[in-house]
């Protein structure tokens, strides 16, 4: 069994794959703080052979790195911009490229074969490109929809802070509606826009995958997104394991 690790700003998920099934996921807070004792109990019988981890935080590698060691007598691979994707990167310079970025761009070229607008919507979004040359030309970065709900709670004297969530109607009759409908709408025509904009700078009409915590509730009303993957950053540490580890 496989253990892969999606460690995010907020959440850090876990699938455990017999093969190229995933048999278990689930997810706990991210707490930079946390010890390796504390932060899961494997929900499986089986044995965990193998643990790959990538990290956006990077002062929990060495927590995970105890974890993997204590739980399963294991020495954990842990990804990063020097791993071999198999991609041409164009961006500069690439460490400082995210590495969820980088393990998000490999999975969407490995799953669906062409070029493709990969959006990762959390704590922050991402939006890249990654063509069917395996050329991953970058995209861009902006605050994601809970970030910017709780910057306007943080950032004003009377503004309360909201549940990111689809309201019913544009037009809000209350304060707590109409900052729901600002993020969550303007949120909306600030995903299609870009999209639209990569798509006329690429010259073709790509497929649009979207994934992370928000993807399902953008995808409602996005008329760009073509599908939703919830797996995909497991998927692609899970692939890059059986074609650089394993």
């Amino acid at each position: 069994m496989l253990l892969a690790i999606d460690i995010g700003n907020t959440r850090t998920k876990f699938g455990i794959y017999e093969n190229d099934s995933l048999v278990s996921r689930f997810d706990v807070p991210t707490i930079r703080t946390q010890a390796a004792d504390d932060i899961f109990q494997p929900q499986t019988n089986q044995t965990i052979r193998a643990v790959i981890i990538s990290s956006v935080v990077p002062e929990l590698k060495n927590t995970y790195q105890e974890l993997a060691r204590k739980r399963f007598s294991i020495e954990p691979i842990f990804v990063d911009s020097s791993t071999d994707f198999n991609l041409k990167i164009n961006y500069f310079p690439t460490e400082n490229l995210g590495v969820d970025r980088l393990v998000a761009a490999f999975a969407t070229i490995e799953k669906y074969g062409e070029t493709c607008i990969v959006g990762d919507f959390g704590t922050a979004t991402t939006i890249d490109v990654v063509t069917a040359g395996r050329i991953f030309l970058g995209g861009i970065i902006v605050p994601g929809m809970n970030t910017m709900s709780e910057s306007l709670f943080l950032k004003t004297a009377k503004l309360p802070q909201i549940k990111i969530e689809k309201p019913a109607r544009v037009i809000g009759d209350s304060t707590t509606s109409a900052i729901r409908s600002g993020i969550y709408f303007g949120y909306i025509g600030l995903v299609d826009g870009i999209i639209e904009r990569m798509i006329d700078e690429l010259g073709e009409k790509p497929k649009v995958v979207a994934t992370g915590g928000f993807a399902r509730l953008i995808a409602e009303s996005s008329v760009k997104i073509d599908v939703v993957d919830d797996n995909l950053l497991l998927e692609g540490l899970r692939l890059i394991y059986e074609k650089r580890f394993r």
